[in-house]
């Protein structure tokens, strides 16, 4: 008879061989137990092997390679011994408070955050006292080795996260050149949620005989972040994400916009309605990004409007609500804008506002995450009106809770005495006056266009508000009567056709073309039209006149392998023949109101099949599209 098995005892930090002082940290920490990555990854370094790491972001690869890195650290020895490079300056600002916090029992240590957007004089200083750990972006790094300011003779560990996210921002160079200053004796980690081909070339020229560590979870968004949409239309987004602020139960939240003006205008009506909320974008001095995250961690604000690119690296604790406002690019996007709570294994919740006309990217969303995102039914105005009784209810009790001082007994016994009136009467006065100009209810009579069927159900006069909806920000556009001609100079201005020296042959996909020129030439998608692949080149309808350093830009990026070499085209005609088409003749992208990810289309991802990557500057990536209809002329049908 066989005796029974009995379950293997869970390991404990203690059991990973990490130093006395880093251990004394990890345990007033509070971690428990490593994560997955941990337990593979310490021993692996504590054992002097170089390392390559695939895991998604979120699940605990800071400590993974901070905690040996501390644990094998001499702060006896003068210069820096490691070195951590990280894709933005909010991910290197988190993994320097990372390591301070587990050296919080090593008297001496200083690591240092080196990034773009800094004055150089607080780096150069402290660089001068002497740091063991720096960490940085592989620009501002490069900048520094120019200069001569940054040492890497010493540095004994070189550590690579989120090298996909590197890679995919044009840094390939950048990285290529700093580990090749780095001593070839040094030990090597990288990390990566993705395996690309750049990737396994980087980890084969700069890693010896790396042990694998890949870590992936069955779904590519965490189980334990509840995921809910709403059908809305654009010209109700703002009262009900208003109802969600007032009747969801959140500490505080990361709302998502496509672009940098929207973060600004929503932040702003939010605090018209009397939320305390901030905006966070790329044109936002580095200065006042740092003390915009310091509010949102103490709790001075509670809603941040965000960017994707402003948003990457941001790792508050408080965050227990992610809300798309506007619906991602791609699929990518939304997991990592998800991501953004959930963390650490804490509860989580992602909320995806999804107009009519987007509904093929929420199946899309669905197929790439392998998830499906629940129905969310609205907050009605009863269920609103209610929780704010409820929340004047709480004040007034505090206040009486605190005590009412004699002073004002007495002019209320006076008032009531003097005026006959009721003293309840007297009471909701005073309530009144406690309110203010906002009121304390919403009309009972309930609003057009809150229902699922949004688009069937608004009033006749409403309907063609739908069509004012042209920017990829679901409003503002300029609204133009059904049937009535618009010319292309009309709604594009004057525009040029030029001739990028890749086609059908290599690959391409009309998403890649829009993508790697609205990125590295600063253009909206609207002013991108007529792509019209051929065999070996590609047509495509530019703004007229573009600046030469504009053009030499865009040049210098490549397409599937290819630098686009774009130049004005000789004697072709004012407009191509087809629109966005793939080769077969058929719109790869669709027509408006059917395209995957805004006016990006179809294509990959830098570093990906169909991707971009240009000579620096944030990652742009658009959807996965794929044929579709023919394009139809004229607005859609109303239904």
């Amino acid at each position: 008879m066989n005796s029974p098995e009995t379950a293997p005892a869970a390991i404990t930090f203690a059991d990973l061989g990490l130093s006395e002082a880093v251990l004394a940290a990890v345990t007033a920490v509070g971690y428990e137990s490593p994560s997955p990555i941990q337990a593979a990854t310490i021993p692996a370094l504590l054992a002097g092997h170089d390392l390559l790491g695939q895991a998604q972001t979120g699940t605990g690869k800071t400590a993974a390679f901070a905690l040996p890195l501390l644990s094998r650290l001499n702060l006896e020895l003068p210069g820096v011994q490691a070195l951590v490079m990280v894709p933005t300056r909010e991910l290197a600002i988190q993994v320097a408070e990372a390591f301070n916090k587990y050296a919080a029992h090593m008297p001496g240590f200083h690591v240092l955050p080196i990034y773009g957007g800094q004055s150089y004089t607080p780096q150069l200083n402290a660089l001068r006292r002497g740091v063991h750990v720096v960490v940085g972006t592989p620009g501002r790094i490069m900048d520094h080795l120019d200069r001569g300011t940054l040492s890497l003779d010493s540095v004994r560990y070189a550590v690579l996260d989120e090298a996909d996210e590197m890679l995919q921002m044009g840094f390939v160079d950048a990285i290529d050149q700093i580990l090749s200053k780095v001593p070839p004796e040094r030990q090597v980690a990288l990390f990566s949620a993705t395996m690309a081909p750049q990737i396994k070339r980087i980890a084969k020229t700069h890693l010896r005989s790396p042990r694998e560590i890949n870590i992936q979870g069955k779904t590519t968004t965490a189980a334990n972040i509840r995921q809910r949409y709403w059908v809305v239309s654009g010209l109700h987004k703002l009262d009900a994400l208003t109802r969600i602020l007032e009747v969801e139960p959140f500490d505080a939240m990361l709302v998502f916009t496509r672009t940098k003006q929207s973060t600004v205008e929503l932040a702003e009506r939010l605090e018209a309605r009397g939320f305390a909320a901030a905006a966070l974008n790329g044109d936002i001095l580095q200065a006042q990004r740092e003390r915009t995250v310091a509010a949102l961690k103490s709790g001075k604000i509670d809603i941040l409007v965000a960017t994707d690119v402003a948003a990457r690296g941001l790792d508050v604790e408080r965050i227990g609500h992610v809300v798309n406002f506007d619906v991602p690019y791609d699929t990518e996007s939304y997991v990592h804008r998800i991501g953004r709570t959930g963390r650490a294994g804490r509860k989580g919740e992602a909320i995806l506002f999804i107009a009519p006309r987007e509904r093929n990217m929420l199946s899309a969303i669905e197929r790439a995450t392998r998830s499906s995102l629940e129905p969310m039914r609205l907050p009605s105005v009863n269920d609103v009106n209610e929780r704010r009784i409820g929340k004047f209810r709480e004040r007034l009790e505090a206040v009486v809770a605190e005590g009412v001082s004699p002073e004002y007994r007495s002019v209320i016994e006076s008032v009531v005495r003097e005026s006959g009136q009721d003293l309840l009467d007297v009471a909701a006065a005073l309530a009144r006056m406690a309110q203010g100009d906002t009121p304390l209810l919403l009309p009972t009579a309930e609003e057009p266009g809150f229902r699922d069927a949004a688009p069937r159900s608004l009033p006749p006069e409403q309907r063609q508000e739908r069509f004012r909806e042209r920017s990829p920000e679901g409003g503002g556009g300029e609204e133009r009567p059904r049937g009535k001609f618009v010319s292309r100079e009309d709604r594009f201005g004057p525009q040029q056709v030029y001739r990028l020296e890749v086609g059908r042959a290599h690959g391409v996909q009309p998403g890649n073309i829009v993508g790697a020129i609205a990125h590295t030439g600063n253009l909206e998608g609207t002013q991108i039209n007529g792509v019209d692949i051929h065999f070996d080149h590609t047509l495509v309808r530019l703004p007229a006149g573009l600046p030469n350093d504009v053009l030499e830009r865009i040049s210098q990026v490549k397409v599937r392998g290819r630098s686009l070499d774009i130049k004005p085209a000789d004697g072709a005609p004012s407009s191509p023949r087809r629109e966005f088409h793939g080769g077969d003749g058929r719109d790869d992208r669709g027509p408006p109101s059917r395209r995957p990810f805004g006016p990006g289309g179809g294509g990959g991802h830098a570093g990906g099949p169909g991707g971009f990557a240009g000579p620096g500057g944030p990652r742009r990536s658009f959807g996965s599209g794929g044929p579709s209809k023919p394009h139809r002329k004229g607005p859609p049908k109303a239904r």
